[in-house]
């Protein structure tokens, strides 16, 4: 059985910190499976790998070079999400179109329809992040965040901060600070593909 975890996530930017940043942003909201996979002497890595192409590219030549690890891909679904396969998804959606490189579907996780769902699914931290200004009265009503458009979700952000010294939205240089914050157990309330992670991640650490 591997000892070892590596997980490829979309995101981070072209630049060496931005994509440090993001690292260390997973790292701290996956921080409970970290801590279990150290429990049990398997070594944990999170890759963030900037564009979507590269993050899948980066992902295949895993799956040669660490032959051995459970390698998990982690990326945005760009789109609802229709059937229980996250492959099939990302075969089937125009602008991926990529073949499954032959591992099962547990390998792969999707951020529905992007990792913004994430962000809005804690509000009280979000807004926490963002301080005197905020609007949450801007953000959608929807429970089920996985639900909401992935065109809408940055326009929603955007409008809701706004007014806020840190500004409107910005992916690279606020959604790092965001994701750090979060609880995991209010963002799986409302993202199943979310709980989907943590549960097959968990299932995985307790197998090794």
């Amino acid at each position: 059985m591997t000892s070892e975890i590596r997980l490829y996530v979309e995101g981070g930017g072209d630049q060496k910190e931005t994509r440090a940043r993001l690292r260390a942003a997973f790292g701290a909201f996956l921080k409970e499976l970290r801590d279990r996979a150290r429990e049990k002497r398997v070594h944990w890595s999170i890759v963030t790998c900037g564009g979507r192409t590269s993050t899948f590219d980066d992902y295949q030549t895993a799956l040669r070079s660490h032959p051995h690890a459970f390698n998990v891909l982690l990326v945005d679904a760009e789109a609802p999400v229709s059937c229980d396969s996250p492959w099939e998804h990302l075969r089937s959606r125009p602008g991926d179109e990529w073949d499954n490189p032959g591992v099962p579907d547990k390998h792969c996780h999707l951020m529905v329809q992007a990792m913004e769902a994430w962000l809005i699914a804690d509000r009280e931290k979000l807004r926490e992040y963002y301080g005197q200004g905020f609007l949450e009265n801007s953000l959608p009503e929807n429970p089920n965040v996985e639900e909401i458009a992935k065109d809408a979700l940055e326009q929603v952000l955007k409008k809701a901060t706004q007014k806020t010294r840190k500004g409107p939205y910005h992916k690279t240089r606020h959604a790092p600070g965001i994701l750090e914050s979060l609880r995991p157990d209010e963002v799986k309330k409302r993202a199943s593909f979310c709980r989907r992670l943590f549960d097959t991640l968990g299932s995985q650490i307790d197998a090794m």
